[in-house]
């Protein structure tokens, strides 16, 4: 199963990842089939922080993909887990669900069966636009189906040794926290991961039931037996007492830093990378590691610890805060194959910041520069590389993009002047040189930028076109300034076009120098320049600055120029 050698094909991190899940494969047997995994809790929106998970273990998969192997990308919903807080902007009511697994909680918009399943589904329909293909798992499903029964009483004959790895964690020296978000991540992990499920000798129990009278998982545990498998406990929520049988009744789990090493070996996974946060000292990344080699048997995966997700200026989103952009966000404004670009361009180590506002015009304006160097197989490098892994899948082919490709900053400066109309924009965007057969040719991106122009733009940075000539400032104009604008108005054809309107507007004022439209500017030309811009911007569009002015004339047509330039 090695990787085909050709070292001077480009390498990347994917290609590196790939190779240490080759190597596990081999390590764990040599079996034909290599098991690349991904995990989250729908707890909430799934957001672009999360998104990195699911994309990390994806592009892998692809590699191993291309070389012709055998894998799956196994993503496991811990729909299992308990409901923590009711997020902000839903029913107070619903912390009545508090200890309930998502999956038993309701959906509280009543759109899906659960509030479990009302997460999941935008994310996979995201995920089937951006071309990720991948084998989902429910761990509701697989716990009350007795799945993993062996693997729970296992861990229940052994929890003294777990314990003893635990506890050994447990008594290390804390890690100190750089920043407020490490400090926050640590805290979170300790609640979350060394919890106590019973009490006296059973208090660190590793398995946790659900309350068989209200199904929260408020219980302790008062005692067990070895031999029968019987477990009773006491609802802290509702004082129920109940009894349960390990062998044959399955409404309960394993504490997530004994589930996560018990998934690894009943899937044998070859490869899972988990966030920093999980990456520190002591945490499930580490115990985890312990526990899958003493207790199930089987050569931790292979794996990597990735950097947060951004927005804004925030360096770690929460799903539970709210308001966090999710892929479905991103890809109202951003090409399918863009949005996978920023995940893969970067070493998982690094973290990153991503933007809605001008920034979205750089990126498109990179990774159009970017397609063009992938044109010439004589620059293929590790860049080119990332836009080939973003440009396509072996299970989608090519992603979506423009039959046309025209630059954004010009489809949404017209779109900013037209008001969003597809139909001018397509006329226009002809008129710049860029021709097409239909709107259709210019989509996807088109209506992105339509859509990051309406919604993503702030109000006081639109273009607001002038619907009555600024009389007072046409009638106070300056002897060059209405020099300038008479040559303009003089020149200015009914059609207008690109090219000849960018020469006519960069050469009035080298007509009022006594030069030649295609002369070469001077110093003092380059000045005059400036001041005719800022003029007809004020004029125009009641503003200093706006749209590059060529695009701006066509989009209002020689009429409307006309109109405004002219005192009445």
């Amino acid at each position: 199963m090695a990787r085909p050698g050709n070292d001077a094909a480009p390498h990347d991190w994917v290609t590196r990842a790939a190779d240490d899940a080759v190597r596990h494969a081999e390590a764990r047997g040599g079996t034909t089939r290599i098991t690349c995994s991904s995990g989250a809790s729908p707890s909430g929106p799934v957001h672009l922080g999360n998104l990195r998970e699911f994309l990390t273990v994806h592009f892998v998969a692809e590699e191993l993909r291309r070389r012709g192997l055998e894998v799956r990308h196994l993503h496991v919903w811990d729909d299992f887990d308990r409901f923590r807080k009711v997020p902000a902007g839903v029913d107070p009511s619903w912390a009545d669900h508090i200890g309930r697994p998502l999956s038993g909680v309701p959906d509280p918009e009543g759109c899906h069966d659960s509030w479990a399943d009302h997460f999941k589904a935008p994310l996979r329909d995201a995920l089937h636009a951006m071309g990720v293909d991948m084998e989902e798992i429910s761990q509701t499903e697989r716990y009350r189906a007795g799945t993993y029964r062996d693997q729970v009483l296992t861990a229940v004959a052994r929890r003294d040794e777990i314990e003893a790895v635990l506890a050994r964690h447990r008594t290390k020296k804390p890690v100190e926290a750089e920043t407020e978000q490490e400090a926050a991540a640590l805290a979170d992990s300790v609640a979350a991961d060394d919890e106590t499920t019973g009490s006296g000798d059973l208090a660190r129990f590793p398995y946790k039931p659900y309350c068989a009278d209200c199904g929260r998982d408020t219980t302790t545990i008062t005692s067990y037996d070895d031999e029968t498998t019987t477990l009773t406990y006491t609802c802290d929520a509702c004082a129920h007492d109940g009894t349960t049988n390990l062998s044959t009744d399955f409404d309960g789990k394993l504490v997530w830093k004994v589930d996560w090493p018990m998934r690894w070996a009943f899937e044998q996974v070859d490869f899972e990378p988990a966030g920093m946060d999980h990456a520190t000292p002591g945490s499930s990344f580490t115990v985890g590691h312990e526990l899958v080699e003493s207790i199930y048997g089987m050569k931790r995966p292979a794996w990597f610890g990735y950097g947060f997700v951004g927005f804004a200026g925030v360096q770690k989103m929460s799903s539970s805060a709210g308001g966090a952009p999710t892929a479905a966000d991103a890809l109202r404004v951003l090409e399918a194959p863009i949005l996978r670009w920023l995940y893969v361009r970067r070493n998982p180590r690094q973290t990153f910041n991503i933007d809605f506002g001008p920034e979205v015009v750089r990126l498109y304006d990179e990774w159009d520069a970017l397609g063009r160097k992938a044109a010439d197989p004589e620059k293929r490098d590790a860049q080119v590389l990332a836009w080939e892994r973003a440009s396509s899948t072996a299970w989608a082919g090519t992603l979506p993009t423009p039959p046309v490709v025209v630059p954004f900053r010009l489809l949404s400066s017209v779109a900013d002047v037209t008001a969003g109309s597809a139909e001018l924009i397509s006329r226009i965007v002809a008129g710049t040189g860029h021709a097409h057969g239909s709107v259709d040719d210019l989509q996807p991106r088109l209506e992105r930028a339509m859509t990051w122009t309406r919604d993503f733009v702030p109000a006081e940075d639109r273009t607001t076109v002038r619907s009555e000539p600024d009389t007072a400032r046409l009638a106070s104009l300056a002897d060059d300034e209405r020099r300038w604008i008479d040559a303009l108005l003089e020149r200015l054809p009914d059609e207008l076009t690109l090219e000849p309107t960018t020469e006519l507007i960069y050469g009035v004022p080298k007509l009022g120098r006594g030069l030649t439209l295609d002369a070469a500017p001077t110093d003092e030309v380059k000045a005059d320049q400036k001041a005719f811009f800022r003029l007809l911007y004020n004029l125009l569009v009641d503003a200093d600055r706006g749209p590059r002015l060529p695009t701006l004339f066509l989009a209002l047509g020689a009429d409307k120029v006309r109109s405004l330039l002219t005192p009445a």
